[in-house]
């Protein structure tokens, strides 16, 4: 059973996010090492880049930061082997097409392979562009995790046979960021992916206080939690630790 699967064995699965970078890549390090130990079960680490369109400005502003202070794709390829140290849970990568196709696709994964990396999140290919893309990616044995929107419609059926590693359903239209009420018809969407696919389906986009996580976690194998962390760490910035710890902890028992 690869790391991904193992993630959503027994409990339902709390996903955190970081940029990677912000404020450095040691206190990115610390912030993943706190969030696994506060009882996370995936980790998503965001490789910061200038235009990422899918992302609300909390995300953003943490992207500027990162590269501001120097991260790069190499440093982050680094962040892992270091992290694979001391942690056997999944580590994810979530990026854009341009750095991996910068970087060419067969040298992206076969270093996502090298270090020790399970996955990766691409919200900017679509389904029906990402062959080249999942071919290079499954060849080293990471998966590439498919998005559903509210839009997907037909299309929630045709992308779930086809998934890999989790299913990432976006809670909302529009870009990422803390939402005080979610309306679309989760149920009913979690329930087509699962007529066709016994792969995990985690919901994320806007989740931000336990009783949102407690909910989710009704409807879906798992919640994914990105801005409310990524705002921890914009607030209090290398001291970000402690309080990071304690919003993981209190969201993870939310969904236990």
């Amino acid at each position: 059973m690869s790391r991904i699967k193992n993630a959503f064995k027994n409990d339902k699965a709390f996903i955190g996010f970081v940029t990677g970078g912000d404020p450095s890549i040691e206190k990115t390090k610390e912030f993943v090492l706190e969030m696994v130990k506060a009882g996370a079960d995936l980790i998503e680490i965001g490789i910061p880049f200038s235009d990422p369109i899918a992302e609300g400005p909390v995300i953003q502003e943490a992207n500027n930061r990162a590269l501001g202070a120097g991260a790069t794709v190499e440093k982050l390829f680094a962040l892992v082997k270091d992290l694979r140290k001391e942690i056997d849970v999944p580590l994810v990568f979530l990026t854009y097409v341009n750095p991996v196709f910068h970087y060419k696709y067969e040298a992206f994964f076969k270093r996502c392979a090298d270090v020790g990396l399970d996955g990766i999140i691409i919200p900017d290919v679509p389904f029906e562009e990402q062959a080249p893309v999942k071919e290079a990616a499954a060849k080293h044995g990471i998966d590439l995790i498919s998005l559903i929107a509210p839009t997907s419609q037909e299309r929630i059926k045709e992308i779930a046979k086809n998934a890999a590693g989790f299913i990432y359903l976006v809670s909302s239209m529009g870009v990422t960021g803390v939402r005080n009420e979610i309306t679309t018809d989760l149920a009913s969407i979690t329930s087509a992916i699962k007529s066709v696919t016994d792969t995990p389906v985690a919901i994320g986009f806007g989740i931000h206080t336990a009783e949102q996580a407690a909910q989710m976690s009704k409807i879906a194998d798992g919640v994914i939690v990105g801005s409310a962390i990524v705002k921890i760490a914009a607030k209090y910035g290398k001291d970000a630790s402690p309080h990071i710890y304690r919003y993981v902890k209190e969201m993870k028992d939310a969904i236990r």
